[in-house]
């Protein structure tokens, strides 16, 4: 195989890696992003809500018996998508008991806004999560096993006759990842709940006199925004390994790729998660992992400097 021909197949299978990858990406940043763009609450805790999504995921195949249920390559993705549920009520409960007391409708009129005690109160749960979950867990890292992590699609020759190779895992997890990220789309934009998320994310005191119950609104975007996590966790548990501090990995490349997205934007958080992605695999090509991190934020700083209200900065005042 000649130079020109392995650099062609080098960058075909990069391309294809960063679209796999940010895809995984786009919904992590997408629970952020309803997070924020409802309640404007800066959650430290978000890459908690997706390390919890990979251990239900890991327990519900293996200890709740899913994988004997429905076999090794089947499994590992419905146990996914069940953690989303599980993760809902958990990020209702904590809303209820915690979020509640410093966001929505009891902050409007203070002088912050409760964005102080958002912060040491998101970043408190974020340490109790992470050593909560290396007391019950442990340090030893866990995963989903599934023959599907090891096995790769072929596609080619192609292009100087280089073949592209596409992980079978990852690549199911993608799809499942935009169809959840379709069907939130959906939700949001033509159902009665979503209007009503819209309205309290767009007005809270408006819409708590149209008779929207502001806080339940609040409540439920938290439950969606922590489901949506989880369910992103479980699918990148299917090819990951994780300890209870994986969340620390994942959480700037949430921030980062909502705020590329523009801060407020459901679709912005998505194709800002897809860039993010995308950047992180080219940037594979030259540099090594310990500086792929910086070349995002080069990325970063480039597109925030030319428009600094985001890719779709437009759609900021609204979820």
């Amino acid at each position: 195989m000649s130079d020109p021909q392995v650099l062609v197949e080098n960058i075909l299978n990069a391309l294809a890696a960063g679209i796999i990858i940010g895809g995984l990406y786009g919904l992590m940043c997408v629970g952020l992003g309803l997070i924020f763009g409802i309640m404007k609450v800066i959650n430290f805790a978000q890459g908690e809500l997706l390390m919890l999504g990979m251990y239900v995921t890991a327990f519900l195949f293996g200890s709740l018996g899913l994988g004997t249920l429905f076999g090794p390559y089947v499994g590992p993705f419905v146990a996914a998508l069940l953690a989303g549920p599980v993760l809902f009520a958990g990020g209702a409960l904590l809303h209820r008991g915690l979020i509640s007391r410093v966001s929505g409708l009891s902050t409007v009129g203070s002088l912050d806004e409760g964005h102080f005690g958002q912060l040491i109160v998101t970043l408190g749960v974020s340490l109790i999560l992470q050593n909560g979950g290396l007391i019950l867990f442990g340090s030893t890292p866990a995963g989903v096993r599934t023959p599907l992590s090891s096995r790769a699609w072929q596609i080619g020759p192609t292009i100087a006759d280089a073949t592209i190779f596409l992980n079978k895992a990852r690549s199911i997890a993608c799809l499942i990842a935009i169809a959840v990220a379709i069907f939130l789309y959906l939700l949001l934009d033509y159902t009665r709940l979503g209007k009503a998320l819209r309205a309290a994310a767009d007005n809270p005191t408006a819409a708590s006199y149209m008779g929207i119950d502001v806080t339940r609104a609040h409540r439920i975007a938290f439950g969606l925004g922590s489901a949506i996590t989880a369910v992103a966790g479980g699918l990148m548990a299917t090819y990951l390994s994780f300890t209870p501090f994986v969340g620390m990995d994942f959480v700037i490349i949430m921030y980062s790729g909502v705020v590329l997205g523009g801060m407020g934007s459901i679709l912005g958080a998505f194709w800002g998660g897809l860039t993010v992605g995308f950047v992180q695999q080219m940037s594979a090509l030259v540099l090594p992992p310990q500086l792929q991190n910086a070349a995002i934020f080069v990325v970063f700083l480039l597109i925030v400097s030319l428009r600094p209200q985001g890719l779709f900065g437009r759609s900021a005042e609204r979820a």
